[in-house]
């Protein structure tokens, strides 16, 4: 609980330095750019699809026109963006995760290192390649996960469980990974995951409760579509410094977990054998008969 609470607060310290800050620009950027521009070029598209279908229902049909007649009717013209969005929101999650992954992470978990681990050896248990492997596999996992809980949305309390644990799940397979892949070996890693795994579940599924409050930008997005532009990029960016936070907390724990395990495998010293020169009593000898 002491290492939990310890890499917590060290990473929302480390959240407020210039250098991580400036880093959380360049996923901005990259996420902005490709949200608007499939924004720009499918939003009309998937409205009109959305709105095809929910007229195809009879019982969305009835319910709209129901709806309607209580003077309900403007929620009608909202209906349709807030389903895209709703359905939207866990890819852009997924890609601005993998996106901090493999740009902010190598270089935040080196500012951990640098600072508080300058003597923690770098033993190269994993690679840049390696990570874009596990990184993508695990997000398909979580996708195929998505997919199927889907109809389990519609029950009340479900909606709020699941989307966070899944998340959570692909946020502590990929940060972990990252913030042992410099300097763990592929059994350190293993054994720091098979001996910290609830701790590190916890702090995935606590980053995807936080990842949920863009949510609310993006329902922003749905009521004031005059403000897209502005919207959007807030709303990525405050992914972005979740993740961002996440990889810290991360990479503090797990630093400082690899640290304890080695020092529990250096042996003991050998014990010092003291040697006493004990001093005999000179004995006379008799002197040889001629």
């Amino acid at each position: 609980m002491s290492l939990f609470l310890d890499a917590f607060w060290r990473a929302v310290a480390y959240c407020l330095r210039p250098r991580v800050i400036a880093l959380s620009f360049l996923p901005l950027v990259l996420m902005v750019a490709l949200a608007l521009g499939l924004g720009y070029l499918y939003w009309d598209l998937a409205l009109d699809q959305v709105r095809t279908g929910l007229e195809s229902v009879v019982a969305i049909r009835t319910l709209l026109d129901w709806l309607e007649g209580i003077g309900a009717g403007g929620l009608k013209p909202v209906l349709a963006p807030l389903i895209v969005i709703f359905l939207v929101t866990p890819l852009i999650v997924v890609l601005s995760l993998l996106v901090v992954a493999l740009l902010m992470a190598p270089a935040l978990v080196g500012l951990v290192a640098e600072r508080r681990f300058p003597d923690l050896e770098r033993r190269r248990g994993g690679s840049w390649l390696g990570a874009i492997v596990w990184s993508l596999g695990s997000a398909l996992l979580a996708l195929i996960a998505l997919v199927v809980s889907l109809p389990l949305w519609l029950v009340p309390p479900l909606v709020l469980i699941l989307p966070p644990l899944i998340w959570g799940w692909l946020t502590y397979r990929v940060m972990a990974y990252d913030a042992l892949a410099e300097h763990a070996t592929r059994e350190e890693r293993i054994e720091i995951f098979r001996r910290h795994r609830g701790w590190l579940l916890g702090m995935g599924v606590l980053t995807g409760f936080l990842g949920a409050a863009p949510s609310l930008v993006w329902a922003s997005v749905a009521l004031f579509a005059v403000a897209f532009a502005v919207l959007v990029p807030i709303a990525v960016w405050i992914y972005t410094l979740v993740f961002a936070f996440s990889s810290l907390w991360f990479a503090h724990f797990c630093l400082a977990a690899l640290q304890a395990l080695r020092a529990e495998a250096v042996p003991a010293g050998p014990a010092t054998l003291v040697v006493t020169e004990i001093e005999t009593p000179a004995v006379a000898l008799p002197h040889a008969k001629p």
